[in-house]
């Protein structure tokens, strides 16, 4: 009988060689899925991740705004007869004046931000009675929350009370969590949601329905933070919600505004207008918009182009390509706030980072959200990237708070602490031992 050749020419080696293949070639595309997913995963976990997601982030978000701020108001600074970079050498100093704020707050310790924080309430607090005393306030789209400082410079109180509440009610919360006073209802919401209600108070008197709305999510953050139970939880968010659907229901303005969800007609006497127009230029930026520069909707077309509704123009002259860049960018700097606000263990710094990060989340929601017609225009600038020095100085440095945060983390310390000159070479030279004299 002829015999069968066992090295492989026909027979059952020949029959069970691909099905070997086979069963091999799964566990290898699924052990690189693994490598590739466990460097990921070591990647987040560095100790100067969070250190280098904010300082990166922070730093393109705000390049790349006053790129498009430039961009988007030059048309708008023609129309009041100023020069086409007059909005754009405001925005740039503002950038610089942040830029110093948070490189100081980078480098104050944490005892001296909590000392900051009861001078800074009562400060935003003065100047937004202020803001109400005839003659002194200055209104500006309907809305009474400004100061003249002289000449073209104003001043919005209110977005400064969002880094004074974050920074009062991190060092309430947290002195009361060292004395266990948490646990008691009275003690979670007094004196934190009266203080935060006078300042929604006296947001309202100008009629400023956005500011007040992000204002409100940090309180709830802060409650969340600090483990509010869940019953007590819904009844502020209930009492918030009703107060909320009672000032929308009582003016026609807001309830026009809420009509304009999702709308693709600007409707009878343009009620529509501009959310109307903002997803007109986003339809046409296409993959990778029209070029830098080049908005047709910036042309009288679109209200507000270089504040509100600046994320609009970037989708038209950067196209899906520059909007998906800043919501990753956005997503970068969220994750990293969260990842520092979970990652310490200071109560201080706990409350003081999902503060911060809850605000500048939540505002680019709605921001981003009223662009794409999904929420109503609630006249709130894109953090670090919208036009505006009053928004753009305390946000510079809340994030020169969240870096500050992110380097006294202990292993950022350390790590921190080898890469500075010399000390890389003085460490390694301890571990060497010392050879005998007559060695070479």
């Amino acid at each position: 009988m002829p015999v069968k050749d066992r090295g492989g020419r026909g027979g059952a080696g020949t029959a069970h060689r691909p099905s070997a293949v086979r069963r091999g070639s799964t566990p290898r595309g699924s052990s690189q899925l693994r490598r590739t997913y466990e460097q990921a995963r070591s990647t987040l976990d560095r100790p100067l991740t969070a250190y280098y997601l904010l300082v990166g982030s922070a730093l393109l978000i705000t390049v790349l705004g006053l790129v498009m701020v430039y961009s988007a108001s030059m048309i708008k600074a023609l129309e009041i007869s100023e020069p086409g970079s007059f909005f754009f050498r405001k925005q740039l100093f503002a950038a610089v004046l942040g830029g110093v704020l948070a490189f100081l707050a980078t480098r104050m310790p944490v005892k001296l931000h909590r000392a900051f924080a009861y001078p800074m309430l009562a400060g935003t607090v003065f100047l937004m009675v202020l803001v109400q005393v005839p003659g002194i306030g200055r209104s500006v789209n309907g809305n009474q929350n400004w100061i003249s400082l002289g000449g073209p410079f104003m001043l919005q109180p209110s977005e400064f009370g969002k880094l004074a509440l974050i920074l009062w009610g991190a060092d309430l919360l947290a002195r009361k969590q060292d004395k266990k006073l948490l646990t008691q209802w009275k003690h979670l919401l007094v004196p934190l949601v009266p203080v935060a209600f006078m300042l929604l108070g006296l947001i309202m008197l100008g009629g400023d329905m956005g500011t007040a709305i992000i204002l409100t999510a940090i309180l709830f953050g802060l409650l969340w933070l600090a483990g509010a139970p869940t019953r007590m939880f819904a009844t502020v968010l209930g009492i918030a919600a009703t107060m909320t659907f009672l000032l929308i229901k009582t003016s026609p303005n807001r309830m026009g505004r809420l009509g304009c969800i999702g709308a693709t007609d600007p409707g009878p006497q343009d009620q529509c207008w501009q959310a109307v127009h903002g997803i007109y230029a986003l339809a046409s930026g296409g993959w990778f918009g029209s070029g830098l520069g080049a908005s047709v909707e910036k042309w009288g077309q679109l209200p507000e182009p270089h504040t509100d509704f600046i994320f609009a123009v970037t989708g038209e002259e950067l196209g899906l390509a520059g909007t998906l860049s800043v919501l990753g960018l956005f997503a970068a700097l969220g994750y990293a706030g969260i990842r520092v606000a979970g990652r310490t263990e200071d109560p201080f710094v706990r409350y003081a980072a999902g503060g911060v990060t809850t605000w500048i989340t939540v505002q680019s929601v709605i921001n981003i959200g009223a662009v794409l017609g999904l929420l109503p225009i609630a006249g709130v600038p894109l953090p670090l990237f919208s036009y505006g020095g009053s928004a753009l100085l305390p946000t510079m440095f809340a994030v020169g708070l969240l870096i500050a945060f992110a380097r006294s983390e202990p292993a950022a310390k350390t790590a921190l602490a080898l890469r500075r000159p010399g000390v890389r070479w003085k460490s390694m030279r301890r571990r060497v031992k010392k050879r005998p004299s007559g060695e070479r």
